[in-house]
């Protein structure tokens, strides 16, 4: 009697943690100024922020964008923090650009 219980009370726990269909995690890109700066920004220009260290911008991108790790693009080229406008990756930038993976 208690597996089975235990068995339901796993799949109410595994449903309620999935998100909707409809979610999309944002899209941030991290990269250093032209002061040497670290700079997190989504893609749209939503959030963004500068930062001492590429660790706590990624624990920033990590936080506003809901914990999506795959959704963080590195790179090289000089980033701006521009809360007015969306940024743009140039193409000549597109082979500097690394997405972040999660370790397994």
């Amino acid at each position: 009697m208690f597996p089975e219980r235990l068995r339901n009370d796993q799949e109410k726990t595994v449903k309620s943690i999935e998100e909707p269909p409809s979610y999309t995690a944002n899209t941030v890109i991290i990269g250093r100024n032209s002061r040497g700066n670290w700079v997190a920004q989504e893609l749209n220009g939503l959030f963004g922020g500068l930062f001492v260290n590429r660790a706590q911008a990624m624990k920033y991108a990590l936080f506003e964008n809901g914990h999506h790790p795959e959704t963080i693009v590195l790179t090289a080229d000089i980033i701006e923090l521009d809360m007015h406008h969306r940024v743009t990756v140039l193409p000549e930038t597109i082979g500097s650009i690394a997405i972040v993976r999660k370790a397994a």
